[in-house]
């Protein structure tokens, strides 16, 4: 009988751990539509996917609150009855609902259940719970939206036992980022049930043991143990420091690769005349700071040799990249081409390809760039899916040039072919394949952010032959530790000066009761021939319906309201991402044109035109923002000399967020604002970062740049030594499994 039973045991066992990280989650769960729709919003498939879903934060004895202590965002855990059940609809959308009152020994509050009026049938009145949900307000009165709740039998003397029913040494309570039909409650119970199938004993550890060692960080089969269900606070934060050290190292990897193959391929040796440049860059019409003088001279040094060089040049809008840019791109074409005898080419020009994120900049760079290069008898070309225009339009016998003409698309890639323009720009019309280049040697790619990978690389390796340098351009203030990170393959250089004679920009907190007085001051720069944005959060209103909706300003609905109530007599357009490319364009034109006073618009114009004559922006629900978007926002307006002013509209009453605020009047630059945003953001507020590419467990990681440069430097040594990964198979199979990581 024991050797059956031991058989069956055995059998048992072996189905137990039939579990692979590859397999689907329906192959062992039963899923509700309702709940496969929201892992599939998750992006959560597989087992792996589920182990890899972190907990945003966890439940402490410190967050059990009595209703009297609640405060608006407060994430709070309950323990008291529900009275006065009912259900309800929206007045407008019909939205069926339960409505009831939490009630505990020092007062009451209101809990809504949307969209889910079963739960007032399911509830009995006076049924005690533990409830955990965020608080939010409601026409000034605060209520629980869509809480998480539990029906227990008594309340607890001591708040001892977890949320889930699972004790806790120190209440250490994981909390998942929920969707609606997938809750925080479904994900510990699944994983606690992964946990059981004995899944841990069969992954592999991806971190090379020594580096485990040398930066005492758990196993993974520790890690993700003490990650989920942390015993104690110590674990849960070794577990983070594990898995946040792993995701940034695997980046870095990925980088360096990718840095060790660009170097290996030879590229144009170009030779900087120090002289003649000195005397191209004494004809700006202002004088470089110093910042702008050590990036030339770094970017010289990296043509000089014969290596491509890629390098990212950071700096906040209106710091002069565009400068650096055009004095760089000199060296270029005033290097001859070296021919089949290694000697240089009496003709010809190497060249340059500058691709801008829209037409509008685009058509800016072209005639900036005509500026600085009208003296000398190069030619400058502008593609675009409107049009192409080359400069000059003809050359006069004494060497005179005259303006640009618009010419047809087939001639201009014919000279370009043939390399008698020697500086294109463009849009991603540039990246089609029929534009092809004689000698193409420097790449500048404006806002690289706005551009994808792929992109950037059909423009680098367009022709063939040697590859160009890169230059890559970002006005995005980045921290120290997340630049080192998404650009590992890229040196890194900071124009953290403004052009001398730039004002400062007056910028200015704004509460309520000072709007009339903000609306007064703009009125006076209107009426001096100035101009002005107005951003907001949102495009359109929100349906009144819905009782949780965020009540933001819309750009329609804010600029009819200041058309109609406060600046009737000027012109006042608006701009949003959900417009064409030619609406936004075109709306752009008017208002750099000046036939727009006041351009209300979402933040879509953080990166866009420049407008000299635009001193003044109001930002709308600046809370909303984070800093160094604000930052960006801010710097729509310090294109000249005139003073400029930023209104930061907020409605807002929290004691951080004034803190937050109050740091853009303080910090010196970008630079130095992105660095305290980062540090003053909590975990779950990392979310917006997203689009580096970045999980937010890593995000908090890159508070921490000793542990940065530490999985930089270790990703360095593997890649210098092993750059194929021969003798790191493992590490070889994690970084091909993986989708190219994108950033840009």
């Amino acid at each position: 009988m024991f050797d059956i039973w031991h058989d069956c045991r055995e059998f048992r066992d072996i189905l137990s751990i039939y579990m692979k990280l590859t397999d689907l989650l329906i192959e062992h769960f039963r899923l509700t539509e309702a709940q496969k729709k929201g892992l599939k919003k998750l992006d959560i498939e597989s087992i792996r996917d589920l182990l890899y879903h972190f907990p945003s934060r966890y439940i402490t004895i410190a967050d059990v609150k009595f209703v009297q202590d609640l405060e608006e965002g407060d994430h709070a855990l309950l323990y008291g009855k529900i009275t006065r059940l009912k259900t309800s609809k929206a007045f407008k959308s019909k939205m069926s609902m339960a409505e009831a009152y939490f009630e505990d020994d020092t007062g009451a509050i209101k809990v809504m259940w949307f969209n889910q009026p079963y739960i007032a049938k399911l509830l009995k009145e006076n049924t005690l719970v533990k409830m955990e949900g965020k608080v939010a307000l409601r026409n000034g009165k605060p209520y629980i939206s869509n809480p998480e709740y539990e029906a227990i039998p008594t309340l607890p003397e001591k708040i001892g036992s977890s949320l889930w029913g699972t004790s806790f040494d120190s209440l250490s309570i994981p909390v998942y980022s929920e969707r609606q039909g997938i809750t925080s409650k479904w994900f510990y119970h699944a994983i606690q049930k992964v946990f059981s199938k004995r899944i841990l004993e069969t992954i592999e550890e991806s971190i090379p043991p020594s580096i485990l060692k040398k930066y005492h960080l758990p196993e993974i089969g520790t890690a993700l143990v003490w990650i989920h269900t942390p015993k104690k606070d110590s674990h849960s934060i070794a577990a983070r420091k594990r898995f946040a050290f792993e995701e940034v190292f695997f980046v870095q990897l990925q980088k360096q690769q990718e840095r060790k193959k660009y170097e290996q391929e030879p590229s144009y040796i170009l030779e900087t005349d120090t002289t003649k440049l000195k005397e191209f860059i004494s004809r700006f019409p202002f004088i470089p700071t110093k910042s702008q003088s050590n990036a030339i001279q770094e970017i010289q040094k990296d043509m000089s040799t014969r290596h491509a060089m890629s390098r990212l040049l950071e700096g906040d809008v209106g710091s002069g990249k565009t400068a650096v840019a055009a004095a760089t791109a000199y060296t270029t074409v005033t290097t001859r081409p070296l021919a089949k005898d290694g000697t240089r080419q009496d003709f010809g020009h190497l060249q340059v390809a500058y691709m801008a994120p829209t037409e509008i900049l685009a058509k800016q760079h072209f005639e900036s760039f005509i500026q600085y290069f009208q003296h000398m008898p190069i030619q400058i070309g502008l593609i675009t899916s409107s049009g192409c225009r080359k400069f000059p339009s003809k050359v006069s016998a004494n060497r005179e040039t005259t303006g640009h003409t618009d010419i047809s698309r087939a001639q201009l890639l014919k000279w370009v072919a043939s390399g008698q323009i020697a500086v294109l720009i463009g849009t991603h019309s540039l990246i089609q394949k029929s534009v092809k280049f004689q000698n193409l040697a420097y790449v500048i790619i404006d806002e690289q952010h706005r551009f994808g990978i792929n992109q950037r690389k059909k423009l680098t390796r367009k022709d063939g032959g040697p590859l160009p340098h890169l230059l890559s351009m970002t006005a995005t203030p980045i921290p120290r530790t997340l630049a080192l990170t998404i650009y590992g393959d890229l040196d890194l250089t900071l124009l953290d000066e403004m052009p001398k004679g730039r004002k400062p920009i007056i910028t200015e907190i704004v509460p309520p009761t000072k709007r009339k007085d903000v609306y007064e001051s703009i009125r006076k720069e209107l009426q001096a021939g100035r101009q002005a944005y107005v951003i907001c959060p949102r495009i359109d209103e929100p349906d009144p319906d819905k009782q949780n909706a965020l009540q933001l300003k819309s750009v329609k609905e804010e600029a009819k309201r200041l058309k109609k109530e406060v600046f009737p007599e000027y012109r006042i357009g608006i701009l949003h991402g959900k417009m064409k490319p030619s609406e936004k364009d075109k709306v752009m034109l008017e208002f750099l044109e000046h036939k727009i006073d006041i351009l209300c618009a979402t933040s879509v114009v953080e990166v866009g035109v420049n407008v000299p004559n635009s001193t003044m922006i109001i930002i709308e629900g600046a809370d909303r923002f984070g800093l160094s978007q604000l930052h960006q926002l801010r710097g729509r307006v310090v294109r000249s000399n005139h003073q400029a002013y930023c209104f930061i509209f907020t409605d807002s009453s929290n004691q951080k967020t004034a803190e937050r605020l109050s740091a853009l009047k303080k910090a010196k630059n970008g630079f130095e604002l992105a660095e305290y945003d980062l540090m003053l953001r909590g975990a779950g507020e990392l979310s917006g970062t997203r689009q580096w590419g970045i999980s937010d467990i890593a995000m908090e990681a890159l508070r921490n740049l000793k542990m940065v440069e530490a999985a930089r430097n270790e990703a360095r040594i593997i890649i210098e030594n092993d750059p194929e990964l021969k003798n790191h198979a493992r590490i070889k199979g994690i970084l091909e499994s993986q989708k190219q990581i994108h950033f840009e």
